[in-house]
């Protein structure tokens, strides 16, 4: 059966985890909805409120417009693996070639000071063709 009573205490309980981010945001937004929680008829208008909010409809758009902007990409206060990871998720999604433009981009989303030790190098610099060379 189901460990829930009714689906306003499954969707608070779903809201309850919600607690950081864009989550944390969307979480309040309902909260503080009149109505609430109560707000949704059933689970299943929950369900496609959340996914419109999550999910986008077209995931390799998302990720190639992500690509174009520095702000939302780059590497910020994130680790050099928080940001290899993130940037290589975000050319999976978007289906991105490998090439001069992908290490260009990579390379604009660094931080400055990464950026600099890179410009210093006198061998060793990734190659300018490969991405897979800077994710090393």
């Amino acid at each position: 059966g189901d460990a829930f009573d009714s689906d306003t205490l499954k969707i608070a309980w779903v809201l309850s985890y919600m607690k950081a981010g864009r989550a944390s945001t969307y979480a309040l937004h309902v909260l503080r909805h009149p109505g609430g929680v109560g707000s949704f008829t059933d689970w299943a208008a929950f369900e496609k409120d959340f996914q419109a909010e999550f999910f986008p409809i077209d995931p390799a758009k998302s990720a190639a417009l992500a690509l174009c902007n520095r702000e939302q990409y780059g590497q910020g206060k994130r680790t050099l693996d928080e940001y290899i990871d993130s940037f290589w998720a975000l050319v999976e999604q978007a289906a991105y070639p490998d090439g001069l433009q992908l290490c260009l981009t990579f390379w604009d989303g660094l931080h400055p000071a990464l950026m600099e030790r890179i410009n210093n190098l006198a061998e060793g610099r990734p190659d300018d063709e490969q991405i897979a060379s800077w994710y090393k």
